[in-house]
């Protein structure tokens, strides 16, 4: 059988678990490559720690900026594929690779001149801002790779491939503990080059991901004949990707500007609490993997069959991602709830950081079943061609109010740190609960 044809004939669960298993298993090695970077950059000092942390967001921008391509590129061929369309397919995936060659351009630019500007509304100044540009400007040097990376990607998990980039998660990470400490210390004719050696390594390891994937896609149909001819820019398949592609990411992007709004509240707690919160959202990242795998698998199976216009199988796609993603993550609860503590010692023996990031840790996990209703529901209906709704929800639950509840508590009634908290926690379920009745009611008009 076609391996396209799998995904529109195949039970559910069987493909759920063939998708979603090796999407999860990279993710987890993605996550621990971050908090590879977060161990070494603790070695230095709670300052690189919190340099760090202060340029998550504005790193996890190009990460949303590229997600967004390759979801939108995801989308658009599987379509194609599940409609039995391998040429639009083909042209779809060329059209990815060279959308994010020439965006990128434009955001390498855009950061290395606005991130100054951006750190110093964080409280930056001084050599705390000097080790946070040297870390940013270098990732942003490396644009071009994380957008390629995605874009390609995007290519595999369309046609429900996701034990490729695994492979190279999983390569990523042990690299990546080889390469920080040699670049952040220096040896073998790499100079001492402190936090931003995390970042060069990074990009070094992007890159070698890229052409890796590359010559993978290249290998098989329907990109075989791929060339340079196919990736010059057509008006109708860019703006068809930026169409699919832009809503998912400014999603994704309000997150990363949500973190940013969050980070400029904490820091008026100090550097030990944006160090904190940089720790414990790695170790949240971790917890919550269960929904990375299963948002995938979702968006794959929704779009080849949406395609193929079998309706009945996305209604239970959406179920049973929404069953095993609900049972996955009452796991990861448990583990965070018993071992708080422990892991952040692990990062830190920072007291204050400990302190905070514990309190942090105990709250939070009344949101994971949050993060996996908005994944499961958002990827079904990116998966239907319906993209907008994600934007508006992530407006809602990452900026509009935390913008507006978290400035009454710090700024107005002067309110402890732990209310961020439990603030966030009501932000989301009340976001959770209308995407999912909006999701239901858009698959009960299907067919």
């Amino acid at each position: 059988m076609d391996r396209h044809e799998r995904l529109i004939t195949e039970p559910i669960p069987k493909l759920i678990k063939q998708i979603a298993i090796p999407a999860s298993i990279g993710f987890f090695f993605n996550t621990m490559y971050n908090v590879v970077d977060t161990y070494f950059g603790g070695l230095q000092s709670t300052q690189a720690l919190a340099a760090l942390s202060l340029s998550f967001p504005i790193f996890f921008i190009i990460l949303a900026l590229g997600s967004g391509i390759s979801r939108g590129a995801t989308v658009l061929i599987a379509n194609s594929l599940g409609a039995g369309q391998k040429q639009e397919a083909e042209k779809y995936g060329c059209q990815a690779i060279s959308f994010s060659m020439v965006f990128s351009i434009f955001l390498t630019g855009a950061g290395l001149i606005f991130a100054p500007t951006l750190f110093k509304i964080l409280g930056a100044q001084g050599e705390y801002l000097k080790i946070a540009l040297s870390y940013a400007n270098v990732i942003f040097y490396g644009a071009i790779f994380f957008l390629l990376t995605h874009s390609l990607n995007g290519i595999l998990i369309a046609e429900g491939d996701t034990k490729t980039f695994r492979n190279l998660l999983i390569l990523g990470f042990f690299l990546n503990l080889i390469f920080d400490p040699w670049f952040m210390f220096g040896g073998l004719g790499i100079p001492t080059l402190g936090l931003a050696g995390v970042a060069w390594a990074t990009v070094v390891i992007q890159a070698i991901l890229c052409f890796i994937l590359f010559f993978k896609i290249k290998s098989r149909e329907p990109f075989k004949h791929l060339h340079i001819k196919h990736l010059i820019p057509n008006k109708k398949y860019y703006l068809e990707i930026i169409k699919q592609g832009l809503p998912a990411s400014l999603s994704m992007m309000s997150i990363a500007i949500g973190v940013f709004i969050i980070t400029y509240f904490i820091s008026s707690f100090g550097k030990s609490a944006v160090a904190a919160y940089g720790i414990a959202t790695r170790i949240e990242q971790i917890a919550i993997l269960p929904a990375i795998g299963l948002n995938i698998a979702v968006l794959t199976l929704v779009g080849q069959n949406n395609g193929a216009q079998k309706f009945a199988r996305i209604k239970e796609i959406f179920s049973k991602g929404l069953k095993y993603g609900i049972f996955l993550t009452c796991a990861g609860i448990i583990v965070v709830f018993i071992l708080s503590k422990a892991l952040m010692n692990f990062f830190s023996d920072d007291l204050e950081v400990i302190k905070i990031g514990f309190t942090y840790l105990r709250i939070s996990i009344l949101m994971y079943l949050t993060y996996i209703i908005l994944n499961i529901c958002i990827a079904t209906l990116q998966g239907l061609k319906k993209p907008l709704f994600a934007l508006w929800a992530g407006l809602y639950r990452q900026l509009i109010m935390p913008g507006i509840i978290l400035y009454i508590l710090i700024k107005l009634i002067h309110s402890p740190i732990t209310n961020i908290w439990w603030a966030l926690v009501l932000i989301n379920w009340s976001a959770a609960i209308f995407v999912l009745f909006y999701t239901k009611s858009k698959l009960k008009n299907l067919g």
